[in-house]
């Protein structure tokens, strides 16, 4: 039935009630892996981080990560969930070639943390409750390169396989059904995996870095009749890796579902695949329910037992909520609704926070790193943190503007050198001669001739129109190669003339 048309979206809402649910899974920061001690590091030579724990070797025992059990447990307090006081580890049998050891150490029956909920804030600044059913630990699955034009095992040539990311701790947070919704499902969609990423990368349990595979999300979406009582049959959309992606592809599966049903069709229960290029989904295989996993007790580890004392600790570990920070800095900030939403879609909150604690105006933190910074970033393909700007680096730059060493244009100049790995904006300065021209002698020599090559400006000028001496200022900054100070050409140029600065 994937021939059928997708239905308009709101012609969809209007007929439909969508019901969602997400498996988000979340890669940990661990130095090593969930259950051995292989490094857990991202972007190393293919097949170079495993051990014979990895790869299901006989004889070889796991080891439960510490760390990791610490950082499940945290992130189910951040959730306000439940913490068990015992929880144990199972076998998923999971048959997969990028599944070494043809089986996956989950929780299936004891999730260490369960029963809670998180507010997600909408763009409008209404709250929406989702509820959280669990959030269990895990760990990764390997990666498969498939070769070929389509990238995707349907057509490939031939697979490769990294057992790198295999073992890699992993906690994946299931939410409830999600209900009530209606249009702004897809909003509520992107909102809550935003809201998630925000407190793992808060907690400082993950990188949270999307595009790289660290915040994952399943989207599940079923459609059901105004009245009815029972869900829908549900699809799952896998493995969807940025936010526009989870958002776009719950309002798809929204239109495609209400094609098939209105079409007289059904709906297959199957796990999908999101395809970027045209915002679409593709069949991938019938969906297992948990029988087919055949789970049954890991027998190789022992049950993790929490004490009320450990869990208390960790609580007061818990950095300030994600919401509750946003709230607190835009206010301190003084930044409008769309200035501050504009700082949480670029992802420039921490950075804007740190160079304000540096000792920068908000003004002049958002100006760089919205600014000129975001700039070279996306000329450069890259994210605006990866250009190694320090906000140390905007404060120095900031107050050699404000000291009259150099001023704007020739500070995007400055940072750009700083970029390339020139040294600290200070030192290019020096080096590169860049300080502003402020010697009255070199001045009045450029004003003078910039008065002379443009009288009709300077006739403007004498009749009173002072803003002409703008166009005057431009040919005095090409002189100087932009190192001029502008309110001294404006001072020069009055003083010439016999008119009042």
């Amino acid at each position: 039935m994937d021939a059928v048309e997708p239905l308009g979206f709101e012609d969809a809402i209007e007929a439909f009630e969508p019901v969602m649910g997400f498996e988000v899974h979340v890669e940990l920061n661990t130095a090593t892996k969930m259950f051995s001690s292989a490094p857990n590091a991202f972007g190393d030579e293919p097949n170079t981080n495993v051990n014979e724990v990895d790869l299901g070797m006989p004889g070889t025992l796991p080891a439960v990560n510490g760390k990791a059990v610490e950082s499940a447990i945290k992130l189910g307090l951040a959730l306000n969930c439940s913490i068990a006081e015992h929880c144990r580890f199972a076998r998923k049998q999971y048959f997969y070639p990028d599944t070494p050891k043809n089986w996956q150490t989950s929780q299936y029956d004891e999730p260490i943390a369960f029963d809670g909920y998180l507010d997600v804030e909408l763009d409008d600044g209404e709250i929406f409750r989702v509820e959280i059913e669990r959030a269990h630990m895990e760990e990764d699955a390997g990666k498969l390169t498939h070769a070929g034009t389509s990238g995707r095992i349907q057509g490939a040539d031939y697979s490769l396989v990294d057992y790198n990311r295999a073992g890699v701790p992993l906690i994946e947070i299931v939410t409830k059904p999600i209900t009530g919704a209606g249009r702004r499902a897809p909003e509520i969609a992107r909102a809550y995996v935003s809201a998630v990423r925000d407190i793992v990368k808060g907690l400082d349990i993950s990188d949270a870095r999307m595009e790289r595979g660290n915040v994952r999300c399943d989207a599940n979406v079923s459609l059901m009749r105004p009245g009815a009582e029972a869900f829908g049959t549900r699809s799952e959309t896998k493995n969807v890796n940025s936010l526009r992606a989870v958002e776009h592809a719950v309002t798809y599966e929204i239109r495609r579902h209400a094609g098939i049903l209105s079409a007289g069709g059904s709906i297959v229960q199957e796990t999908r695949h999101w395809k970027e290029d045209t915002r679409t989904t593709s069949s991938g295989r019938p969906k297992s329910d948990a029988d087919d996993y055949r789970y049954f007790p890991e027998p190789d580890l022992v049950p993790i037992v929490t004490t009320p004392e450990w869990v208390e600790a960790l609580r007061a570990e818990l950095p300030e909520p994600p919401a509750q920070r946003r709230r607190r800095l835009r206010e301190a900030w003084g930044y409008s609704e769309a200035e501050f939403r504009d700082v949480i879609a670029a992802g420039l909150l921490d950075e804007i926070e740190q160079t304000v604690a540096q000792g920068a105006s908000p003004a002049v933190a958002r100006k760089w790193w919205m600014g000129e910074i975001s700039r070279l970033a996306n000329a450069r393909g890259v994210d605006p943190a990866a250009l190694g700007v320090a906000p140390a680096t905007i404060v120095e730059l900031n107050r050699l503007i404000e000291g009259g060493t150099i001023n704007d244009k020739i500070a995007r100049q400055v940072l750009e050198h700083h970029v390339d790995g020139e040294g600290s904006p200070e030192d290019i300065v020096k080096s590169r001669g860049l300080e502003v021209v402020s010697d009255d002698g070199a001045l009045t020599a450029a004003v003078e001739k910039a008065m002379a090559e443009n009288p009709d400006v300077v006739e403007k000028v004498k009749g009173g129109k002072l803003k002409a001496i703008g166009a005057l200022i431009g040919p005095v900054m090409k002189e100087t190669r932009g190192q001029a100070d502008a309110g001294k050409v404006k001072e020069i140029v009055l003083q010439t003339l016999g008119m009042n600065p």
